[in-house]
């Protein structure tokens, strides 16, 4: 069948769904206003605005609370300072699934708000200096959208209405969501319901996005890309910002004409893992397929799912993808099946026999088939960035860019757009040269959007756009030392202090122990801090190892994080060590190669690396890398200085400190994920005080080692 035979893009019933969509957001508007949420625009929120802007004029400070509520994923709180010579200061950003132990989840964040209010008390402060509350999502623009994609394709598409967690929202939490503004009263103790103004999802996005970036207001254009899953009005939002002012340029209006839809339901469906699971883990398996678009077998036929507009629009192909329709049990039509064979069900994602496992690749004639089909998934994938992104930087004649939502944790597809920029086109139709230069947060995806509720309404009232963000460790309060105490007094736990970090020999000589544990072949976990906020862990919640080790990869993946062998362990490296190893790119080189400190940027290996640093050079030779800075993180960067004299390279194992769940949020999460694992040999725990301990496994499971390691690294 021609391609014109088998290409439908745009709902079936536009004027329906568009009408379906204003009726839907008024009828919102009313019953939610009155409730409690309060739109942009209105009465309240326009006081609120006021209040706030005259208090910033009399030199006061102001305390802004940024709420993910129940029913989205990624439910949680942000406290921001803001004050008018400085700006938003972020204080904690706290992600319910840290606290609460499950992962991703749409839960109502009132651990999130616990913490939250002891760090406001523990200044001096109380619930009752927050002058106002805001909702990382525009609710009654959600519930219009929501309609609207009901509506989009009827009848086929009304099983939708019982499936809305395809657009990340889960139906089961509406009556909760809707009653937060009376929850929250209750457990802040507070006589009157909290008011809530609601701002749009992906404004938040890019606000938090390009305020928190190391772009400077010098009246250069600077574009900003939202590419997510879904926001409360679609899929893709552009932005650009001109000195200091920041203003939207197009909204696609879809959930499905989606890069992070296209990459989820395939992912998903052919991986074998459920959604926001499956990404990051295809795009590791990715890198183990035929990665050349003359070669990969799939990579023409899938390119057909997405229609590529000539204004950068990106619009699915809906004679081949269902799932605008059937996201889960029918995500394909015949065209879509007739490329990548039938889709995996609901039921056989997580079932061995089904997963992709890159440890039957000899064996199993399949696994190969598989991994080529991820492949032609990212570089489809990939061609969409770059079509958006290309379409928003000549319109803007911009050259600095911002990437944030959900599909900028896409490192390799990061990298690719800083590779295929196209300079030439630049030259010749701006009369300039130059490069892109590209920075993405540590918090693209929705765990951002509370902190970019805040830094954006701090923003519309007046406030500066505060400093640059260098470092991501906001996720609750660092552990005190009788919580520490605590989780350590376990009868199958062994523990002993072994050192103080408050004073810069303690912290060298602790960095060296730990440099030295790893350099013999240990596997540790760092817990120190407040955690890092986002996907990543950073140093303050990792697990660390030699990067010289060939078997590293293997052995953490199969007997420490219990996951697949196509996963691949991410570099931490100070910015000489980086250099040494990676080729960085002169487009991530702002404020000294900062897009570098978040992992979410891939980098191509030298030559020479694969030899010297196995461990941390994925199939494709490319690192998602992470660059360490001692003013950020001084105990880190002290023990790669360390790992420099014991193994010669300062550059170490970087993953994250956790075991099937989210990054170990308290000392108690921290020996439990050390019991779990079977072959963690030491936890590192850092006290707010600056004392130090190590936890190992007790009674029968001490293998000895940390003894063994300890009375060597002492004489």
């Amino acid at each position: 069948m021609g391609l014109e035979q088998n290409l439908r893009i745009g709902p079936r019933h536009p004027r329906l769904a568009a009408a379906g969509f204003r009726v839907a957001r008024w009828l919102a508007a009313k019953t939610m206003g009155a409730a409690g949420f309060h739109q942009l625009g209105s009465e309240f929120c326009d006081a609120r605005i006021a209040h706030v802007r005259e208090k910033l004029a009399r030199g006061e400070t102001v305390y802004l609370a940024g709420l993910g509520a129940p029913g989205t994923h990624n439910s949680g709180l942000a406290l921001v300072e803001v004050t008018q010579a400085n700006g938003p200061r972020l204080l904690v950003n706290n992600e319910e699934e840290r606290f609460s132990g499950n992962k991703h989840t749409t839960e109502y964040p009132k651990l999130s708000i616990d913490a939250a209010v002891a760090t406001l008390r523990g200044m001096g402060r109380d619930v009752g200096d927050i002058d106002a509350w805001l909702t990382s999502w525009d609710y009654p623009t959600l519930a219009g959208t929501l309609a609207r994609s009901v509506l989009e394709e009827l009848p086929q598409s009304f099983k939708l209405v019982r499936t809305t967690e395809a657009a990340g929202f889960d139906g089961r939490r509406l009556d909760q969501m809707t009653r937060t503004p009376k929850i929250l009263a209750r457990q802040l103790g507070l006589a009157e319901h909290v008011p809530l103004i609601c701002l749009r999802h992906h404004d938040n996005h890019a606000w938090f996005s390009y305020a928190a970036s190391p772009f400077a207001d010098d009246g250069k254009p600077t574009a900003v890309a939202v590419l997510d899953g879904t926001g409360d009005q679609g899929s893709i939002s552009l932005y650009v910002v001109e000195r200091g002012a920041m203003r939207r340029l197009y909204c696609n209006d879809s959930m499905f004409d989606s890069l992070g839809a296209f990459y989820s339901v395939i992912s998903s469906t052919q991986g074998g893992w459920t959604w926001l699971s499956s990404e990051g883990r295809y795009m590791g398996a990715a890198a183990w397929g035929d990665m050349d678009r003359a070669t990969n077998p799939y990579y023409a036929r899938l390119r057909e799912v997405l229609h590529f507009g000539s204004d950068g629009e990106v619009l699915l192909n809906r004679a081949m993808a269902n799932w605008y329709c059937d996201p889960f049990d029918h995500p394909y039509k015949q065209a879509l099946t007739d490329i990548l064979g039938e889709s995996l069900r609901p039921d056989q994602l997580w079932n061995p026999d089904a997963v992709l496992r890159v440890e039957d690749i000899h064996h199993r004639p399949d696994t190969k088939d598989r991994l080529d089909k991820a492949a032609a998934t990212q570089l489809v994938f990939e061609d969409a960035m770059i079509h958006v992104v290309d379409h928003l930087l000549r319109a803007t004649g911009a050259s600095r860019l911002v990437l944030t939502g959900g599909v900028a944790l896409n490192a390799v597809g990061n990298m690719r757009l800083l590779e295929h920029f196209n300079e030439a086109w630049f030259a010749r139709a701006e009369q300039r040269n130059t490069r892109l230069q590209l920075w993405v947060p540590p918090v693209p995806g929705d765990p951002g959007v509370t902190i970019g509720a805040a830094w954006l309404f701090a923003h519309l009232a007046g406030a500066p756009r505060g400093a640059p963000m260098t470092h991501a460790f906001y996720c609750g309060m660092p552990p005190m030392q009788n919580d520490i105490a605590s989780a350590l007094a376990a009868d199958d736990i062994a523990s002993q202090r072994i050192g103080d970090i408050s004073i810069a020999e303690g912290r060298e000589a602790v960095a060296d122990l730990m440099a030295f544990m790893v350099a013999q072949g240990g596997v540790i976990a760092l817990y120190q801090g407040a955690a890092e906020t986002g996907p990543r862990a950073l140093g303050h919640r990792s697990i660390l190892a030699n990067p010289c080790d060939p078997l590293a990869r293997e052995r953490l993946n199969e007997r420490v994080k219990y996951r697949e062998a196509i996963r691949p362990l991410a570099p931490m490296a100070t910015l000489q060590a980086a250099q040494q190893y990676f080729d960085l790119l002169p487009g991530a080189s702002d404020a000294d190669y900062n897009a570098y400190n978040y992992m979410v940027l891939t980098a191509r290996s030298k030559p020479h690396a694969r030899e010297k640093i196995p461990a941390v050079i994925h199939a494709d030779g490319t690192g998602r890398i992470q660059i360490v800075r001692t003013e950020d993180d001084p105990l880190t960067y002290a023990y790669l200085k360390a790992l420099g004299r014991h193994i010669g390279v300062e550059l170490s194992v970087n993953t994250s400190f956790n075991v099937a769940g989210p990054i170990a949020q308290t000392p108690q999460q921290a020996i439990d994920t050390l019991r779990r694992s079977k072959g963690l040999d030491v936890v590192v725990l850092v006290a707010e005080d600056g004392k130090v301990y190590a936890a190992w496994h007790g009674g029968e499971r001490d293998s000895g080692r940390f003894s063994g390691w300890y009375s060597d690294w002492t004489t």
